[in-house]
């Protein structure tokens, strides 16, 4: 590389618009802010839902509930969702997600004892039904908690 050759890197250079340099720069004086008002002065900004100093609508609106930051979602799976599955395969979230039957794990996947399994499985779950787990049974299977 020469010094004929140098040049700055890819968008690190960018034309902006020096405001307040005075009137012939066309963005002088009050620097495009206007005359007077809460936006023309420094620090004129307000927060998201500022309405004036009219009560904000989320203030206005009654609270209602509970939600609870620390709710756990399960990935449901029904029994006859797992007949697709050969004799003796070992059913997992992974091979659940590969297959298309859930979308992700979230924070779990749980068996449920909508309608009834007719293969054997070894079925690996974070939470199940006990209707469910009876029945992976009956059908010469197991169930465990990972």
């Amino acid at each position: 590389m020469k010094l004929h050759e140098l040049k700055p890197a890819e968008g690190s250079r960018k034309n902006r618009k020096r405001v307040g340099r005075g009137t012939s720069s066309g963005v002088g004086k009050t620097a495009g802010r206007g005359q007077k008002g809460q936006l023309a002065r420094s620090g004129g900004k307000t927060r998201i839902g500022f309405e004036g100093g009219q009560m904000p609508l989320f203030r206005r609106m009654p609270k209602r509930g509970f939600k609870n930051v620390n709710r756990k979602e399960y990935a449901v799976v029904n029994l006859s969702d797992l007949n697709q599955f050969k004799e003796g395969t070992e059913v997992t979230p992974a091979l659940l997600v590969e297959s298309g039957l859930i979308k992700k794990e979230l924070s779990g996947v749980k068996l449920l004892a909508n309608g009834d399994l007719k293969v054997k499985l070894t079925v690996k779950v974070n939470k199940y039904s006990e209707t469910a787990k009876s029945a992976v049974e009956a059908a010469g299977g197991s169930i465990e908690v990972i």
